[in-house]
């Protein structure tokens, strides 16, 4: 049973934000209280990673909204994010923001948190599979093994302008992390690898390019740093993807065949 929140405006009350992790894209690991959020909501707001199948979960009674913000078509600005979803919440009782993946890796989450504190609207949030993990599992890919890698680090692959600090610091990363996971880094990835080359990581070191992960037409490229970009540029292999570097890629050739089937899709049943 979802209800309204107890901020008040006017004397009135708000209603609640809920900032829901969609998850990578399989609807099978879209978890039960977003599923029952959906299905209860008044307003949806979603990314444009959310997949189909989440969001014919979505009450047919709701209003839906895509916020969706993808590389060159941003639709609004986050700032016109952050208050669309508030003059939402003043007028609606539960107002759901369906984020793809989980809304605090990556997904702006903490800054649409804050700007609903700030204007006094109750918000909670729903956490989600995010795609650092499951994806290169459903590539047959370990980001850590017992043998190989006891440390992963998850990094974006396309910085803002305007930031906390200037870049990433991929010298430290190559030294300190044995397995890097590179969210929106296609973009850059000529950067990314020289950055990593330039810091002493062996140029043989596995790379894999994971497009569409969990999706039913989900692909892998698979590489090494001194050949990466090339494969790329023959292949056309285009975003959203993300990069998993490091030897436990090689375990992709061992467990590709038993990696998870995911669920049916409808488009698939219909087939």
């Amino acid at each position: 049973m979802v209800s309204a929140a107890s901020g008040a405006h006017g004397g009135q009350p708000y209603g609640k934000v809920y900032l829901v992790g969609a998850g990578p894209g399989d609807p099978g690991l879209f978890t039960l209280r977003g599923k029952g959020l959906l299905e209860g909501a008044d307003v949806v707001i979603h990314d444009a990673l959310v997949s189909a199948p989440i969001l014919a979960m979505v009450n047919p009674q709701a209003t839906v909204i895509n916020a969706g913000k993808r590389r060159g078509r941003h639709s609004l600005m986050q700032e016109d994010i952050n208050q669309l979803i508030i003059d939402q919440a003043r007028t609606n009782a539960v107002v759901v923001r369906l984020k793809g993946g989980d809304p605090f890796v990556f997904g702006r989450g903490g800054e649409e948190m804050a700007a609903l504190v700030a204007a006094g609207i109750a918000v909670e949030v729903v956490p989600g599979i995010t795609a650092g993990v499951a994806v290169p599992a459903y590539a047959g890919i370990p980001v850590t093994h017992r043998s190989q890698s006891s440390s992963v680090t998850f990094v974006t692959g396309h910085e803002s302008a305007g930031k906390y600090r200037p870049r990433v610091n991929w010298q430290a990363l190559a030294q300190g992390s044995e397995t890097i996971v590179v969210y929106m880094g296609i973009h850059n990835l000529g950067t990314i690898t020289a950055e990593l080359l330039a810091a002493n990581l062996s140029p043989a070191t596995p790379v894999a390019l994971i497009r569409w992960g969990t999706y039913p037409h989900q692909e892998t490229l698979i590489g090494t740093l001194a050949t990466i970009v090339t494969q790329v540029a023959e292949t056309g292999f285009e975003a959203p993807a993300i990069a998993v570097i490091g030897h436990v890629v090689s375990w992709h050739e061992v467990f590709n065949h038993c990696r998870p089937t995911g669920t049916v899709w409808p488009q698939e049943s219909a087939q």
